[in-house]
């Protein structure tokens, strides 16, 4: 064998490794629940500790707030109604614990449940926000809010966009407690905590408020590609930090659990994210605040926290604060709009990966060409015949090259049998000729590279972002975040009886329309060009297209829809540049030469 074949077998199985780790380390998640986590019910008797509260002021001890052993799913609630999520408050606590998404269902099935994002302590998974205020001075927990204050609801009956609601609370000291909480159309909700001082001394408190998740979700995917747990933004800097990771924190004595503390001046955000939906706390711009996430051992409770500096309200004085809380839908058009409206760099909570330089600008254009079209499919399609256009000079001097390649074969094959065995003799003629003919034979690796980061920010955009997700094309491709749910089993729904579930040995070997159009795209593009004479080489190609085939048809529908495109696009693009320069492809005879079998060698 000769280094050429030798090179080229290394190269091919380096090829199929990259693959095959790509393969492993992102597979089409299967969601799954977390057998370990400890979660709390309201069969469990008494509700768990919360964690320890902020500390109160410079040089204060941080101090534990207790849990209402009453269950606060059965307390008094305030309704949450709008055009886009409905729920409830909590009186217990004036916790934010119950918002479903109404425009979003958990399956495509006919009668789906909504999404649920909160629930209230007594529930399966409890996921809360509170809002309070943490005593400094000589208060004491008795003299401030806690988890288990029980509000009265001093106006409004329901929380709607037009309507907020105000809660009140009297302290044993006289204080007057109001949270009056108001919502958006879309997911933003603003909580006003005001203190009315109605007696003779000065108080000192500081306000905070903090996402509660009991357990890890129960849909978490544990994907490598998607990152899931707290998301946080301070001064600028992205923090992302995984559910894992965070019961590795060491344990910080002033927050009385495991936790990861930054100090904020003056714009910044943190809350938890999920594959779709997030909850974040966002101080006001311009305010300094101590950024917190934290993980009980004891009650296997999540924390994020923001707690903004101790403020000191004289006799007679009323101070108020003002904190948003997003919880919602990862909409890029509407935390975009909540990004110009102040919030800093919010939308940098989708996660974008390693390379958001490209899925950024890859996902906008995918966007407004959904927009404009209708249908996410065609919008992939347009996407494709974009970047292939943006592409085109890199590939005519890719094809125009290999088509000289082509020509100068008959003079490649006198310069091997001249230079016989000399290695150094072979490489010298050989780019002597190149120099002589302006052919660059590595030129046709340019598009090929270029295609592979866009390959892979294709595929973050299509896995991460909420508008792929349940995205119609056409007939059974109702969701192109999802594999390709036809197969060859029933004949692509003909027979009947059901394909086999996504995921499964036999979805991977009974493979969907899309991975065989993928496959035979591959395919045809390859009889752009002979067999070649090697029987190792022409093997290895002969493969490779089947076995692409089968690799990516567990993967989203709509990637396996761009690179159809894409080699559609590519073999019609070679072809046509390949006839302009002299050479004429022929693809049925490199298909009909590529089925004869070879003669059998005569009995010894």
């Amino acid at each position: 064998m000769d280094d050429q074949n030798k090179n080229l077998l290394v190269a091919t199985a380096l090829s199929f490794a990259v693959i095959l780790v790509w393969f492993v380390l992102f597979p089409p998640p299967e969601p799954t629940v977390n057998p370990d986590a400890a979660v709390p019910t309201a069969t469990e008797g008494a509700t768990p500790t919360i964690a320890a509260t902020p500390d109160a002021a410079p040089g204060s001890t941080g101090v534990t707030t207790q849990a209402s052993p009453t269950v606060v799913e059965d307390a008094p609630r305030v309704p949450i109604e709008t055009d886009r999520v409905v729920g409830s408050i909590s009186l217990v606590g004036g916790r934010i614990d119950d918002l479903s998404l109404k425009n979003y269902r958990v399956s495509l099935a006919e009668d789906a449940d909504v999404v649920h994002l909160l629930n209230p302590v007594g529930s399966e998974r409890p996921y809360y926000a509170l809002f309070g205020w943490a005593p400094g001075g000589g208060l004491t927990l008795d003299d401030v809010p806690s988890v288990t204050t029980n509000w009265s609801v001093e106006s409004g009956d329901t929380l709607n966009a037009d309507s907020p609601v105000t809660l009140r609370w009297d302290s044993p000291n006289g204080t007057v407690f109001r949270r009056t909480i108001e919502i958006d159309e879309d997911f933003m909700f603003t909580v006003t905590q005001s203190v009315e001082n109605t007696s003779g001394d000065a108080l000192t408190m500081a306000p905070y408020g903090l996402i509660a998740r009991h357990g890890e979700p129960a849909d978490l995917k544990n994907f490598f590609i998607l990152h899931e747990g707290v998301v946080a933004m301070a001064d600028g800097t992205l923090a992302e930090i995984d559910y894992s990771d965070m019961t590795d924190f060491a344990v910080d004595p002033a927050e009385g659990a495991r936790a990861e503390v930054t100090q904020v001046a003056e714009n910044g955000w943190i809350g938890f994210t999920d594959h779709y939906w997030m909850t974040t706390i966002i101080p006001e711009n311009g305010t300094a605040f101590r950024q917190v996430a934290k993980y009980s051992d004891a009650s296997n409770i999540y924390q994020t926290e923001a707690v903004q500096p101790t403020i000191t309200i004289g006799p007679g004085e009323t101070r108020e604060v003002s904190t948003q809380l997003f919880a919602g839908a990862k909409e890029w058009e509407t935390i975009r709009e909540y990004q110009q409206s102040g919030v800093d760099r919010f939308i940098d909570a989708i996660d974008w990966g390693w390379f958001f330089f490209l899925t950024k600008p890859i996902f906008w254009l995918l966007h407004h060409l959904n927009v404009l079209i209708g249908n996410m499919g065609w919008a992939i399609i347009g996407l494709t015949l974009i970047i292939k256009a943006v592409l085109f000079p890199l590939a005519y001097k890719s094809y125009v090259s290999m088509a000289k390649m082509k020509e100068l074969q008959p003079e490649m094959e006198k310069i091997k049998e001249r230079a016989g065995d000399d290695r150094q003799k072979l490489q010298q003629e050989m780019m002597e000729m190149y120099k002589k003919e302006k052919v660059n034979p590595a030129s046709g690796c340019l598009p090929i590279l270029l295609q592979i980061p866009i390959f892979f920010s294709l595929y973050k955009v299509i896995f991460v972002t909420l508008e792929l997700r349940h995205a119609p094309w056409l007939g059974p491709f109702q969701d192109l975040s999802a594999p390709d749910p036809t197969s060859i089993m029933n004949l692509f729904g003909l027979l009947p009886w059901a394909a086999p579930t996504p995921g499964s040995l036999l979805a991977l070997v009974f493979i969907g329309i899309l991975p065989l159009l993928l496959g035979i795209s591959m395919w045809l593009q390859q009889k752009l060009n002979p067999a070649p004479t090697d029987a190792t080489q022409a093997m290895i190609f002969a493969w490779m297209p089947w076995v692409f085939m089968f690799m990516l048809g567990g993967f989203a529908s709509g990637l396996v829809v761009y690179w159809i495109a894409n080699n559609t696009i590519t073999f019609t693009q070679q072809y046509l540049i390949m006839r302009s320069q002299g050479y004429k492809p022929d693809v049925f005879g490199n298909i009909k030469s590529g089925v004869k079998r070879n003669p059998k060698t005569g009995q010894k």
